[in-house]
């Protein structure tokens, strides 16, 4: 490994507040093959979670730890947590972040299959799914509603995302923030495939 590849490896987990000594594998091999991906990613990771001009540092975050906690990547939610409670984020706040994620995990799987099969039965049952969460979120209804846009664009629902995003507009949101969380969710997954 050359040291400018160690160094990339090294920022890049700096990054995101986990320990350069720990083991990740697959970033090893990158920085084996010197392989430039590294380093875009580590620009990638950077611009999310450092240039938004439509997210605070706080929303940041708490879209980045809704995205650790859907891929259950234990080390990189507790630094994010650290990261957001550092930002103002209240335990009320990253609760709901977590709870938010749990919540649409299960309605993308539903919706999903639904959307799926497209049978009558499965169109007109009724859910019998409790989502009292989304009546008056602790995070703002615009900000939950981008949560779970995030979330459902991770876990692939076409139903959830199309209905969240439409949701997310509907309170006062707009296209470039939607842009800007989606991109921040999609460079964190593609972090954590190599956690």
């Amino acid at each position: 490994m050359t040291t400018t590849q160690n160094e990339t490896v090294v920022s890049l987990l700096n990054l995101v507040g986990l320990n350069a000594e720990d083991t990740h594998p697959a970033l090893d091999a990158l920085a084996q093959a010197d392989h430039r991906y590294l380093r875009d990613l580590k620009i990638n990771v950077g611009n999310v979670l450092n240039s938004s001009q439509t997210l605070t540092k706080k929303e940041t975050l708490l879209l980045a730890l809704s995205v650790a906690v859907n891929e259950k990547y234990q080390p990189l939610m507790d630094s994010l947590t650290e990261a957001a409670r550092q930002e103002g984020a209240t335990d009320a706040e990253l609760a709901e972040t977590i709870a938010c994620t749990s919540l649409l995990s299960t309605n993308n799987i539903f919706y999903r299959f639904r959307h799926f099969t497209s049978k009558e039965y499965y169109q007109q049952t009724q859910p019998g799914i409790r989502m009292s969460i989304m009546m008056n979120p602790v995070l703002g209804k615009e900000f939950f509603e981008l949560m779970s846009l995030v979330v459902s664009a991770v876990n692939g629902c076409e139903l959830c995302v199309k209905s969240h995003e439409e949701s997310v507009l509907k309170h006062g949101s707009s296209e470039p923030r939607i842009f800007d969380a989606v991109r921040l969710a999609s460079v964190i997954k593609g972090l954590i495939t190599l956690l």
